[in-house]
Protein backbone atom coordinates (compact mmCIF):
# COMPACT_ATOMS: atom_id res chain seq x y z
CA UNK A 1 0.00 0.00 0.00
CA UNK A 2 1.06 3.98 -0.65
CA UNK A 3 0.97 6.27 1.80
CA UNK A 4 0.17 9.65 0.72
CA UNK A 5 3.52 10.89 1.49
CA UNK A 6 5.08 8.40 -0.74
CA UNK A 7 5.62 9.26 -4.81
CA UNK A 8 3.18 7.67 -6.85
CA UNK A 9 5.35 4.49 -9.23
CA UNK A 10 2.59 4.99 -12.08
CA UNK A 11 4.63 6.16 -15.53
CA UNK A 12 2.92 8.98 -16.09
CA UNK A 13 3.50 10.28 -13.04
CA UNK A 14 7.18 10.17 -12.68
CA UNK A 15 10.04 12.12 -14.29
CA UNK A 16 11.88 10.92 -16.92
CA UNK A 17 15.06 10.20 -14.98
CA UNK A 18 12.45 8.31 -12.54
CA UNK A 19 11.70 6.36 -15.40
CA UNK A 20 15.20 5.88 -16.39
CA UNK A 21 16.03 4.57 -12.82
CA UNK A 22 13.59 1.67 -13.07
CA UNK A 23 13.49 0.67 -16.45
CA UNK A 24 16.50 -0.98 -18.06
CA UNK A 25 17.63 0.31 -21.69
CA UNK A 26 15.68 -2.42 -23.94
CA UNK A 27 12.73 -0.98 -21.52
CA UNK A 28 13.68 2.63 -22.77
CA UNK A 29 14.32 1.77 -26.19
CA UNK A 30 10.74 0.04 -26.64
CA UNK A 31 8.60 2.88 -25.26
CA UNK A 32 10.98 5.26 -27.38
CA UNK A 33 10.06 3.04 -30.60
CA UNK A 34 6.49 2.49 -29.25
CA UNK A 35 5.76 6.21 -28.82
CA UNK A 36 7.16 6.83 -32.53
CA UNK A 37 4.92 3.93 -34.23
CA UNK A 38 1.84 4.70 -31.78
CA UNK A 39 1.75 1.07 -31.01
CA UNK A 40 3.11 -2.01 -28.89
CA UNK A 41 6.31 -2.80 -31.07
CA UNK A 42 7.72 -6.01 -28.91
CA UNK A 43 5.82 -9.14 -30.85
CA UNK A 44 6.89 -7.60 -34.53
CA UNK A 45 6.06 -10.60 -37.23
CA UNK A 46 6.50 -8.86 -40.44
CA UNK A 47 9.45 -8.36 -42.60
CA UNK A 48 13.11 -6.16 -41.85
CA UNK A 49 11.46 -3.36 -43.83
CA UNK A 50 8.81 -3.10 -41.91
CA UNK A 51 9.96 -3.94 -38.45
CA UNK A 52 9.42 -1.12 -36.39
CA UNK A 53 12.86 -0.75 -34.42
CA UNK A 54 14.46 -1.03 -38.10
CA UNK A 55 12.57 1.83 -38.96
CA UNK A 56 13.26 3.71 -35.82
CA UNK A 57 16.91 3.76 -36.74
CA UNK A 58 15.96 6.01 -40.07
CA UNK A 59 13.70 8.19 -37.85
CA UNK A 60 16.23 9.00 -35.34
CA UNK A 61 18.62 9.10 -38.37
CA UNK A 62 16.64 11.55 -39.88
CA UNK A 63 16.13 13.80 -36.85
CA UNK A 64 20.28 13.49 -36.50
CA UNK A 65 19.66 11.90 -33.35
CA UNK A 66 22.61 9.02 -33.86
CA UNK A 67 23.03 8.13 -30.26
CA UNK A 68 19.30 7.07 -30.15
CA UNK A 69 19.46 4.98 -33.75
CA UNK A 70 22.13 3.21 -32.66
CA UNK A 71 20.51 2.17 -29.41
CA UNK A 72 17.26 1.39 -31.76
CA UNK A 73 18.79 -0.73 -33.41
CA UNK A 74 20.79 -2.34 -31.26
CA UNK A 75 17.69 -4.29 -30.04
CA UNK A 76 17.11 -5.81 -33.45
CA UNK A 77 20.76 -6.60 -33.61
CA UNK A 78 21.22 -8.24 -30.59
CA UNK A 79 17.92 -10.92 -31.63
CA UNK A 80 19.13 -11.62 -34.69
CA UNK A 81 21.11 -14.65 -35.33
CA UNK A 82 20.53 -14.37 -39.26
CA UNK A 83 23.66 -13.03 -42.20
CA UNK A 84 21.20 -9.86 -40.78
CA UNK A 85 23.15 -9.36 -37.81
CA UNK A 86 26.21 -8.29 -39.98
CA UNK A 87 24.08 -5.72 -41.74
CA UNK A 88 22.62 -4.23 -38.14
CA UNK A 89 25.96 -4.15 -37.24
CA UNK A 90 27.08 -1.82 -39.82
CA UNK A 91 24.07 0.58 -39.73
CA UNK A 92 25.07 1.31 -36.14
CA UNK A 93 28.56 1.65 -36.84
CA UNK A 94 27.49 4.13 -38.72
CA UNK A 95 25.42 6.06 -36.61
CA UNK A 96 28.55 5.67 -33.95
CA UNK A 97 30.53 7.41 -36.65
CA UNK A 98 28.01 10.32 -36.78
CA UNK A 99 27.80 10.45 -32.97
CA UNK A 100 31.34 11.00 -33.22
CA UNK A 101 31.15 13.64 -36.10
CA UNK A 102 28.08 15.55 -34.04
CA UNK A 103 30.00 15.72 -30.73
CA UNK A 104 33.32 17.06 -32.49
CA UNK A 105 31.02 19.95 -34.51
CA UNK A 106 29.22 20.49 -30.95
CA UNK A 107 32.53 20.53 -29.28
CA UNK A 108 35.41 21.11 -31.26
CA UNK A 109 37.66 22.43 -28.60
CA UNK A 110 36.83 20.07 -25.66
CA UNK A 111 39.48 17.23 -24.81
CA UNK A 112 37.53 14.40 -25.98
CA UNK A 113 35.32 15.55 -28.38
CA UNK A 114 38.45 17.31 -30.47
CA UNK A 115 40.04 14.22 -30.90
CA UNK A 116 36.60 11.96 -32.04
CA UNK A 117 37.77 12.15 -36.28
CA UNK A 118 39.69 9.49 -36.32
CA UNK A 119 37.70 7.01 -34.67
CA UNK A 120 34.89 8.19 -36.73
CA UNK A 121 36.94 6.94 -40.18
CA UNK A 122 37.45 3.67 -38.06
CA UNK A 123 33.76 3.22 -38.05
CA UNK A 124 32.97 4.16 -41.10
CA UNK A 125 34.96 1.49 -42.73
CA UNK A 126 33.85 -0.93 -40.78
CA UNK A 127 30.85 0.30 -41.37
CA UNK A 128 31.17 -0.02 -45.03
CA UNK A 129 33.10 -3.20 -44.56
CA UNK A 130 30.00 -5.12 -43.05
CA UNK A 131 27.12 -3.11 -45.55
CA UNK A 132 29.73 -4.01 -48.82
CA UNK A 133 28.55 -8.34 -47.72
CA UNK A 134 24.73 -7.31 -49.01
CA UNK A 135 23.32 -6.56 -52.23
CA UNK A 136 22.60 -3.04 -53.44
CA UNK A 137 19.31 -3.34 -52.32
CA UNK A 138 18.44 -4.76 -48.75
CA UNK A 139 15.71 -4.33 -46.68
CA UNK A 140 14.70 -1.24 -49.00
CA UNK A 141 17.85 0.40 -48.23
CA UNK A 142 20.46 2.08 -51.25
CA UNK A 143 22.86 0.10 -49.41
CA UNK A 144 25.51 0.64 -52.46
CA UNK A 145 24.26 4.74 -51.87
CA UNK A 146 24.77 4.49 -48.29
CA UNK A 147 28.24 3.23 -48.72
CA UNK A 148 28.68 5.36 -50.69
CA UNK A 149 27.93 8.21 -48.54
CA UNK A 150 29.86 6.57 -45.64
CA UNK A 151 33.34 6.57 -47.93
CA UNK A 152 32.65 10.43 -48.43
CA UNK A 153 32.81 11.56 -45.48
CA UNK A 154 35.55 9.32 -44.52
CA UNK A 155 37.95 10.49 -47.41
CA UNK A 156 37.14 14.31 -46.53
CA UNK A 157 38.32 13.94 -42.97
CA UNK A 158 41.41 11.77 -44.20
CA UNK A 159 42.37 14.25 -47.41
CA UNK A 160 42.24 16.77 -44.95
CA UNK A 161 45.04 14.59 -42.44
CA UNK A 162 41.82 14.16 -39.63
CA UNK A 163 41.60 18.16 -39.50
CA UNK A 164 38.15 18.93 -40.65
CA UNK A 165 34.83 17.48 -39.97
CA UNK A 166 32.47 17.53 -43.07
CA UNK A 167 29.69 17.27 -41.01
CA UNK A 168 27.24 19.69 -39.93
CA UNK A 169 23.51 20.51 -39.02
CA UNK A 170 22.82 21.82 -42.41
CA UNK A 171 24.44 19.41 -44.38
CA UNK A 172 23.40 15.96 -42.27
CA UNK A 173 22.31 12.93 -44.58
CA UNK A 174 19.04 12.37 -44.72
CA UNK A 175 18.68 8.05 -45.38
CA UNK A 176 15.08 7.01 -46.94
CA UNK A 177 13.76 3.63 -47.53
CA UNK A 178 12.95 2.78 -50.85
CA UNK A 179 9.09 1.91 -51.73
CA UNK A 180 8.45 -1.92 -51.43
Amino acid sequence: MFRKSEPSRFAHRLSRDQIKAIMNKGERISRLVRDMEGRDVDEWSGTIAQDPFYRAFFHCWNEQRYYEAHDVLEQLWLKTTSRDADFFKGLIQAAGAFVHLQKNFEHPTHSKHSRRLRPAVRLFLLAEKNLSIFPPQHHRLDVAAFCKCLRAYADQIVTSNYQTNPWSPATAAKVTLNSA
